[in-house]
C-alpha cells in the first residue's frame, strides 16, 4: 500500500509510517515519530537494539550486515523523503541507527564507553564540522541522508580511537 499526495503529512504519522515498509525503517519502527529530537531517539532505540542485532559472528560478516542496512535505508529514506516532500526529514533516523551500530561495534562493550559513544555521535551529527556539512547540503535523497551520519560516526571513531589509547 503507498500513500496518496493526498495522505502525505507534513508531520509523519503513525499511520503513515505503516503505509509502507520504507517508512516503517525509515522512521525507526516509529523512533522518528517522537515530538521532540527523534535523532537523538533514533540514536537511543539503536543503542538498545545493538544487543540484539549483534549475534555472536564476526565482526567482518557484521559490517557485511551493516552494508546492507545502509544500502536498505538509502533506498527507504529516498522513498520516504519524496513521500514526505521533504528530502531529509528529521523524522528519517534509520540513518542515526545504522551509523550508531557502527560505533558499537568498536566501541568497548561497557555503559561508560557505550555511553561516551552515543554523546560523541549526537554531537558531531548535530554540530556537523566540515566535511559532515557540506555533505549534507550537496549530497541529496537517500545518499546524502545516510552519507552525512557515516562521516559522523567516522569523527566518533577517530575520537574513540584515541580516548581508547589515552586512557586504556
Amino acid at each position: 500500500m503507498t500513500t496518496s499526495p493526498a495522505e502525505m503529512p507534513a508531520t509523519p504519522t503513525v499511520r503513515f509510517m505503516m503505509s509502507h515498509p520504507a517508512h516503517f525503517i525509515s522512521l525507526g519502527f516509529g523512533a522518528g515519530l517522537s515530538p521532540k529530537a527523534p535523532g537523538t531517539v533514533g540514536t537511543l532505540v539503536g543503542w538498545l537494539l545493538y544487543p540484539l542485532l549483534r549475534t555472536p559472528v564476526s565482526e567482518m560478516v557484521f559490517l557485511a550486515f551493516l552494508v546492507s542496512l545502509f544500502v536498505a535505508g538509502v533506498l527507504a529514506a529516498e522513498r520516504t523523503g519524496r513521500a514526505l516532500g521533504v528530502p531529509d526529514h528529521g523524522a528519517i533516523v534509520w540513518d542515526e541507527m545504522v551509523a550508531i551500530w557502527l560505533v558499537l561495534l568498536f566501541t568497548p562493550a561497557t555503559l561508560l564507553w557505550q555511553a561516551g559513544a552515543v554523546a560523541l555521535f549526537r554531537f558531531f551529527d548535530i554540530v556537523k564540522p566540515p566535511p559532515i556539512r557540506q555533505a549534507d547540503r550537496r549530497l541529496k535523497g537517500g545518499f546524502g541522508v545516510m552519507f552525512d551520519d557515516l562521516i559522523a560516526a567516522g569523527y566518533t571513531l577517530l575520537v574513540l580511537a584515541v580516548l581508547i589509547r589515552v586512557v586504556g
